[in-house]
This record gives structure tokens, sequence and C-alpha cells, in this order.
């Protein structure tokens, strides 16, 4: 029997370059590794689950082209950052000056980002996923979460265009708008970044993995059904662990204006280690073959600057050597992982 494979990525706006950069190393590595110069990161995981900036990587890597072959290598989807990111976060010397630099209105226009997904995914449904996803995202007037599946998308007729998926998982309160998307019924949603609730989505990939028919979904009589911890392999990706501290006597009396940033840093940081806590005390209770395959990867910020936003080529170019100092501190880890990856295939 052959584990389930699973791909979480966090979290993070442009940081995204981190996860892109390793996921970039490891997909080079299967193929040096299989010698199949098309080897990609979906073929070589089961499911895929992203929130936010990592929900835009999941649905890349998952997109099929026009033949029903995955359309993105893992250094395309890392294009997206380095190439784009400066367009996605343009803020103009008015719209700064209109916003008061973000306090009075969102501080990004939504047309480039929109731009952008419609330029990678075009009409792309959910429903055409190559591997089964799980989006997060927050559903402002309804109040309650909403995880776009691909299982969902086939099940109940209602289906999403990829480019509104990845936008309202995206879609980071003072960033940027609410998405206000329509399903294939027509059904209106009013969603927000999944990362309010959920930036480290890995638990919730367990969780719908663990309610999925893999053997008939991937149409592998080697998967299993319903799998449990045992039988999978988790790989969750973070975007930069920011341990920023916060001394009592600055913020004993601080009030709504100064808590924010701190709020979003903490709430952010805090999810993604509860999570790795929660899954680390669930592996950790298996049998010795067995619990070393949850791996948690948190990237290195190195010099670059932590902020979700800063899209300037100077930083871009910093995100992406701290992802290569990344993928040198992590080269055990990750070479391990490419091992399982394609023990599993």
């Amino acid at each position: 029997m052959k584990k389930i494979r699973i791909l979480s990525l966090d979290g993070g706006g442009i940081r995204g370059i981190l996860p892109g950069t390793i996921l970039t190393y490891i997909e080079q590595r299967l193929r040096e590794e299989t010698g199949n110069t098309n080897a990609s990161i979906g073929q070589y995981f089961d499911f895929l689950a992203g929130t936010s900036t990592g929900g835009i990587l999941s649905l890349i890597y998952a997109c099929p082209d026009e033949n029903g072959n995955y359309k993105f290598t893992a250094k395309q989807a890392l294009d997206l950052y380095c190439q784009k990111g400066g367009n996605i976060f343009e803020l103009t010397l008015g719209r700064k000056i209109r916003t008061l630099g973000g306090l009075t209105d969102e501080k990004y226009s939504a047309q480039a980002i929109e731009q952008e997904l419609y330029t990678y995914f075009g009409n792309t449904r959910l429903s055409q996923a190559l591997k089964p996803c799980l989006i997060s995202s927050y559903d402002i007037e309804k109040r309650q979460a909403k995880f776009f599946t691909s299982s969902d998308a086939l099940a109940n007729n209602d289906d999403f265009e990829f480019r509104d998926v990845a936008r309202a998982t995206s879609a980071a309160p003072t960033y940027f708008e609410p998405a206000h998307i329509l399903s294939t019924t027509q059904k209106p949603y009013a969603l927000i970044d999944g990362g309010v609730f959920v930036n480290n989505p890995a638990l919730c990939a367990y969780a719908e993995a663990r309610t999925t028919n893999f053997a008939e979904v991937l149409n592998d009589p080697k998967k299993p059904t319903m799998p449990t911890a045992g039988q999978m392999l988790i790989v969750s990706i973070g975007t930069g662990s920011v341990k920023k501290s916060y001394p009592f006597d600055d913020f004993k009396d601080a009030g709504m204006a100064k808590w924010i940033k701190p709020l979003i840093d903490i709430m952010m940081s805090g999810n993604a280690e509860t999570v790795d806590y929660q899954l680390k005390q669930i592996f950790g209770t298996l049998k010795p073959k067995d619990n070393a395959d949850y791996y948690r990867i948190e990237p290195i910020l190195d010099k670059a600057d932590p902020e979700m936003d800063n899209a300037e080529q100077e930083n871009l170019d910093k995100l992406y050597a701290a992802g290569q100092a990344s993928v040198a501190l992590y080269k055990d880890q990750l070479d391990d992982i490419v091992t399982k990856l394609i023990e599993n295939h």
C-alpha cells in the first residue's frame, strides 16, 4: 500500500517566494532521481492544501493544460512572485494619498492580481484540478469558514473558477478588498483571506484526507481508502517565521491602532505553531517507521523584510536568496522527502 502524499502551504503574501523556491528544488531533484524531465510537484503529491499565497501555489501545481497535463512547473509558479509581485503590490502615490496609506480603504487595487490570476488560470474550474485539493477562505456574510475542495466541486455540481478561488483565499483584509464571486450555479459569496483563521492548513488537509477515498479518486488500487495518519506523508511548508518581540511595557496601555499589526502577526504565527504541535502529537503516537512522515519546513527570512507586501525588487531578490539558504538549511530533510515521494508514487 502506497502512502497518501500531502502538500500543505501556509499564507504569507509575497513571502510565497520562500516555499516556491523550496518546491522548485524538490521538483528538480524529482527529475534528477527519476530521469523524467517532465516530473512536476502536482504529479508527486496526491493532495494539495493551501491558504492565501499557499492556496495560489497549490492551484498552480494542480492546474491542467488543454491536454489534461500539468500546465506549470514549480519554476513557473515561482515566477508569478519574482516577476509579477511588483505589479500586484504596486502602491501609486495617488492611491497612497487617497487611502492614507491603507487607513481609509484597502491598500492595493485588486485589478493587478485579478489580471495575473486570469493570465495563469483562464477559465479553468476547480472540478478540473488534476489532484484533490483544499483551499481556505472565510465568508464574511455567512460568518463561516469556506473550504473550496475539488471533491465538493465534483460531487455537488456547484463549481468555481480557479481564478476566483485564488482571489478569495488571498483577499487579505486591509491589503485587498473582499472577493465577491459567483459559483457556476450563480450562488454569491463574499470572501476574505483564509489566513484570518487557518494560516497553516495542514490539519485541515489531514482531516479532509481522512474522509477521501483515494483509491477511487486517483484510480489507483495501491492507494488507501480513508487513510489513517500512518498511511500519510505530510509535507507542510511555511513562509518564514517572524519572531518579533512585543515588550510588555510597550503594550500594557496600547489601544486598537497599536494592536492591529501585532495581532495579525501573532494570529498567523500562533496558528502555524498550534497546527504543527497538533500534527506532531498525532504522528508521535505512530510506529517508528511512520512517525517520521510528517515534515514541517519553516524557511528562514535571513535579510529579507518580513512584511507580506514588500515587493520592491531588492526585497524580492532577498526573499529568493533566503529561499536558497533555506534549501541549504533543510537539504537533508528535502532529499528525504524526495525519496519518499518517489517510493510512494
